[in-house]
């Protein structure tokens, strides 16, 4: 049955909401928090985009919540308890990578599970998830009792967003399995084909992971270089594959640019745009991220539609 257009999708970015505290500024993150705010600005369908989270009760918070607002997400069922808001100290070298320094026990540790969260979980067309969300047992709990109660057509979207020392192989081998899109970057893929004990090529490895998770599509940015969507079409053994070259820009920082990337991907999904469009619209938008400061610019009117 053709699904009518006209219904709003719901798209949900899970786990967690922090400031980036840079040399000049505190900006707001949080990769699903990236991602949540960029399927906002990007959406070419019909679609309520939701952030779940939490903040604390204080300036940063209120803050955060505010700014969560402003980008046209959802804000209120992000929680607000008496843990500091997330905090990350942000240094960016002279080619535009950042490093980070994570805050201890921040509010997005210590998500409690609602029923609210349960009736979204029930609704949700994509979520998008990670591992760092999932530093405490507490939130992990939590992200994974609501991906695992999304319908099975959900697009259920690991961003593995690994931040050391906060994951492990185990974590891995949890989180995996219960997606069906995987997004990861060029030094996450040799932990993943170590940890799931894969050979090959960056591309063989990508078709390897898709085949052994049933995964729907996977996608693996390598910086300036290029990146390579895989994509399942038909049976499991069929799939079709779209390698791009990065644009070229002039690289302010390169902060939100992955989040970006997957936020434009799965829009592409929902909207059942074909690869090589979505492909495309992702590798635009993620380079103009790259070339403004902060995580979450406004994306201009032209770069909007694909």
């Amino acid at each position: 049955m053709t699904q009518d257009p006209t219904v709003k999708k719901a798209i949900v970015g899970l786990g967690e909401i922090l400031w980036d505290i840079f040399p000049d500024a505190a900006r707001f993150g949080g990769a699903p928090a990236n991602f949540a705010c960029s399927a906002a600005g990007l959406k070419t369908i019909p679609a309520e985009v939701y952030m779940l989270s939490a903040v604390g009760s204080d300036a940063l918070g209120n803050r955060a919540i505010q700014t969560i607002k402003d980008h046209g997400v959802r804000s209120d069922l992000v929680q607000q308890n008496f843990k500091a808001t997330g905090q990350v100290n942000v240094t960016i070298d002279e080619h535009g990578g950042a490093s980070y320094e994570f805050a201890a026990d921040a509010a997005w540790d210590n998500l409690q599970w609602s029923a609210d969260f349960a009736n979204l979980a029930d609704n949700a067309d994509a979520v998008c998830w990670g591992t760092l969300g999932q530093r405490s047992q507490a939130s992990q709990n939590v992200i994974q009792k609501f991906v695992a109660a999304t319908k099975p057509e959900c697009l259920r979207v690991l961003d593995i967003n690994l931040r050391s020392p906060f994951w492990n192989e185990s974590l891995l081998k949890d989180s995996l399995p219960m997606a069906n899109v995987l997004k990861c970057n060029e030094d996450e893929l040799p932990v993943l084909s170590s940890t799931f004990d894969m050979n090959g090529d960056d591309h063989s490895i990508l078709l390897q992971l898709q085949q052994r998770f049933s995964l729907k599509l996977v996608a693996l940015t390598r910086g300036a270089r290029d990146s390579i969507l895989v994509r399942k079409s038909g049976t499991i053994h069929e799939t079709e594959t779209s390698q791009l070259p990065s644009v070229s820009t002039q690289v302010v920082d390169t902060v939100g640019a992955g989040d970006c990337f997957t936020a434009a991907i799965i829009l592409g999904m929902l909207g059942n745009m074909k690869l090589t469009d979505l492909h495309h619209w992702a590798c635009q938008v993620s380079a103009y991220v790259c070339s403004q400061a902060g995580a979450t610019p406004t994306i201009p009117a032209e770069l909007n539609q694909p």
